[in-house]
């Protein structure tokens, strides 16, 4: 480990009531639920990892990390909670899966136990149940905000019909007109067809556009209904529907195609109609650093895919040892402090619906790369958030 740990900064906490504290208490107890054995092992590993270079930068000498095999089943879950119950824990940390989080909510509850868990799927949360994962709503906010900023008010949105795709549909619909601008079109796509085409067709309008008018004539052909499209995707499915879009006679130049955290992929950069593309992630810098780190503590790079990071397991972690160390507690309303909490992923604070809101970047694809060109907020308090 490093000889100078950088331990996540806790934002002012209101004053708790009398009793509402760890004060005079001699052992919390946190208990991480992950998948330790089976097909998901190295990933809960390395969230275990995680964890422990969290209770090394900030933990004092009170907080006892309990890690609690899952085995990446509801079941294995369901098993880890009583064992953590049977242990004395003060809070849940994990698990990683929906069907998981779905199994050990209900008793978790029943049990006045908080569980800060890392999935996606937000319909056990609420009442002592929330996610550190990364939500759809605040990486859609920042980008559009950001796109807002540039002067675009129309938004159109091409998404997978699947349950992700979906979820972004709700969000999308959500915030685009608490952030002052237009819901222009919404459009869904088959993930499993072998050809697009026709959706994508149709969702620009091209036909109609380009009516009686000469392909090769520039600025003959009309814009389409919209400023900015994004698109609910990743990898060669987002390569080729971003293709058909300025095939269909998007002009990316005018109308910027926007996307979430899936694109947050190097490989990105080869595509040209993604030149110049916009997402929201958390900023590059904090993360490298994280890697940087693990990979000096454990010999190699931690892995990643998508939106699953072992970095939710360490700012989980410092969450809790943050507030042991402020003799604080884990109560709702100190874990839903307003002022949020800063991670190794940026800024984030939990709601009492159990969602997460965090502060991210705007990030930018380019040839050169993809580099962040709007930075993470340092405070909720900032225009925007």
């Amino acid at each position: 480990m490093r000889s100078e740990p950088l331990p996540p900064a806790l934002p002012p906490v209101p004053t708790p009531m009398a009793g509402a504290s760890f004060q005079g208490r001699e052992e919390i107890r946190a208990a991480l639920l992950v998948p330790l054995s089976g097909p998901y092992a190295a990933w809960g590993q390395a969230m275990s990892n995680a964890a422990q270079m969290a209770l090394f930068d900030v933990a004092d000498e009170r907080l006892n990390l309990i890690p609690l095999d899952t085995k990446g089943t509801p079941e294995g879950a369901v098993a880890a909670l009583e064992q953590a119950r049977t242990q004395g824990a003060d809070i849940i940390l994990g698990p990683v899966f929906s069907p998981e989080v779905k199994a050990v909510a209900p008793q978790a509850r029943a049990w006045g136990i908080p569980l800060v868990s890392f999935t996606t799927d937000r319909s056990m949360l609420g009442q002592g149940i929330y996610t550190l994962g990364f939500l759809p709503e605040s990486q859609i906010q920042r980008v559009v905000i950001h796109a807002r900023s540039q002067g675009k008010q129309r938004f159109a949105l091409l998404a997978r019909a699947d349950e992700y795709g979906q979820a972004v549909a709700e969000a999308f619909r959500n915030v685009v007109p608490q952030v002052g601008g237009q819901v222009a079109k919404v459009e869904f796509y088959d993930p499993q067809a072998k050809d697009v085409s026709n959706t994508i067709k149709r969702f620009t309008e091209s036909d109609a556009r380009t009516r009686g008018r000469d392909r090769k004539e520039v600025g003959a052909i009309p814009p389409p209904p919209f400023d900015a499209v994004l698109i609910a995707d990743e990898g060669t499915r987002l390569r080729t529907v971003s293709s058909l879009v300025t095939y269909y006679e998007v002009d990316i130049d005018k109308v910027p195609l926007l996307g979430t955290m899936l694109w947050d992929d190097p490989r990105l950069a080869a595509e040209p109609s993604l030149q110049g593309a916009w997402f929201a992630a958390p900023a590059a810098e904090g993360y490298a650093e994280f890697e940087r780190r693990y990979a000096a503590a454990f010999g190699s790079r931690p892995p990643r895919a998508g939106t699953l990071r072992a970095s939710l397991a360490y700012d989980a972690t410092a969450l809790a040892a943050a507030l042991v160390r402020q003799n604080l507690d884990y109560s709702a309303a100190t874990l839903t402090n307003s002022g949020g909490f800063a991670g190794m992923d940026g800024l984030f604070r939990l709601r009492a619906d159990g969602t997460v809101e965090r502060g991210l970047a705007v990030r930018e694809i380019a040839k050169a790369g993809i580099r962040d060109i709007a930075p993470s907020p340092t405070s909720f308090a900032q225009p925007g958030m």
